[in-house]
């Protein structure tokens, strides 16, 4: 850490009055942020840094296709950069819904800095692990699902005007195909380098994309709720003393979209980093459409099917083998998993081609 940074940080816990507070680093993730827990006398608190030079630019309201890809990854594929005034925004508009999102204590989003409500250590994952009947848990992070997709969420997050995030706003934009395409052609990218499996050539590369184009554009043509992005086990912390929906707290947000309303679901009920039953995966869905009674299942659950297999490519490109390529080995440990989540979409006849596809290019034994 350059003594600069630390020497902002130091000054602005200092000017929102948590100069005297113990700081404990928090484990990270692949991300560029960094996490402390701050220790106040009995009470604690989280403090995100996230320096902004660390990322590329995100996507400006409006740019063409041609100008996201120009401006890079971030851009294109609708990446908030880790944003803080994406985050304290769409902090706001959980809260607001009722849902437990961290309270915005302090912030600076010009520096990329924030004191935030600390919700604590229940993870899902942990405690699912450590014994905790996973049943009541998923059921009530599909209620939030539910309780989300209730209303239309507005083009623009806003802050209200106090001490939490004072004058913040940040755009909802539309998980499009572009966005789509791109998060899903890092396994053409990706894989192959990782796997040791040839680059493919232009007459896969064009049958993939020819396969993978009418998901896209069903994705941006279904996209009309607010979308967390990255909505998982690990993601999610059980908050037992409060009521309904507001017992399951929502962490890593500042990427929220406006998806279809199966994203979330793909990456709560095909978690990639832990084993979620086709049994589990098939009661939480049938729990969602029963909530939902004005939406078709039938082309809910295909194009539930399509998003998750296209995501699972995008996890075993973009995340897993890039991160291991990077010299983060623990991630090759989730990709059997993934790959077996990426095979149980392409068992659908519906995704036959797709399939076929998979069966040609990437034989079983590159699959690992």
């Amino acid at each position: 850490m350059s003594s600069d940074r630390e020497t902002l940080k130091t000054a602005f816990l200092a000017a929102h009055g948590f100069g005297d507070a113990r700081r404990e680093p928090l484990g990270g993730d692949a991300s560029t942020r960094a996490y402390e827990r701050l220790h106040r006398g009995d009470q604690s608190f989280i403090f995100m840094d996230q320096p902004p030079a660390l990322e590329s630019v995100v996507c400006p309201p409006g740019a063409s296709d041609s100008e996201r890809l120009a401006l890079g990854y971030n851009a294109a594929a609708r990446l908030a950069a880790g944003s803080v005034a994406a985050f304290v925004a769409t902090a706001a508009y959980l809260r607001g819904r009722g849902l437990s999102a961290p309270a915005i204590l302090a912030h600076d989003v010009e520096a990329g800095l924030a004191v935030l409500e600390d919700l604590g250590d229940g993870l899902y994952a942990t405690l699912i692990a450590d014994g905790q009947d996973e049943v009541p848990l998923y059921e009530t992070a599909v209620d939030v699902q539910v309780a989300l997709h209730a209303e239309t969420p507005p083009d623009v997050l806003t802050a209200p005007q106090d001490k939490t995030g004072g004058g913040v706003a940040w755009p909802l934009l539309t998980y499009d195909a572009l966005a789509l395409k791109i998060g899903t052609d890092t396994f053409l990218e990706w894989w192959p380098k990782f796997s040791g499996l040839p680059a493919f050539g232009p007459e896969a590369v064009a049958g993939w994309d020819a396969l993978w184009a009418p998901v896209w554009v069903r994705g941006e043509a279904g996209a009309s709720v607010f979308t967390h992005r990255d909505y998982h086990a690990q993601n999610l912390l059980w908050l037992p003393d409060r009521q309904g929906v507001a017992r399951v707290g929502l962490l890593d947000f500042q990427d929220a979209l406006r998806a279809h309303p199966a994203w979330d679901l793909t990456h709560l009920l095909q978690d990639a980093r832990r084993d979620v039953s086709p049994e589990l995966e098939q009661a939480m869905l049938d729990r969602y459409l029963a909530a939902r009674p004005g939406v078709d299942r039938s082309a809910f659950i295909a194009d539930y099917r399509a998003l998750a297999a296209s995501n699972a490519a995008r996890i075993l490109g973009r995340v897993f083998a890039r991160q291991a390529l990077l010299g983060r080995p623990q991630y090759e440990a989730y990709m059997p998993r993934t790959w077996r989540y990426l095979e149980r979409n392409l068992a659908d006849p519906a995704m036959a081609g797709l399939k076929d596809w998979f069966d040609a290019h990437v034989p079983s034994e590159f699959r690992r």
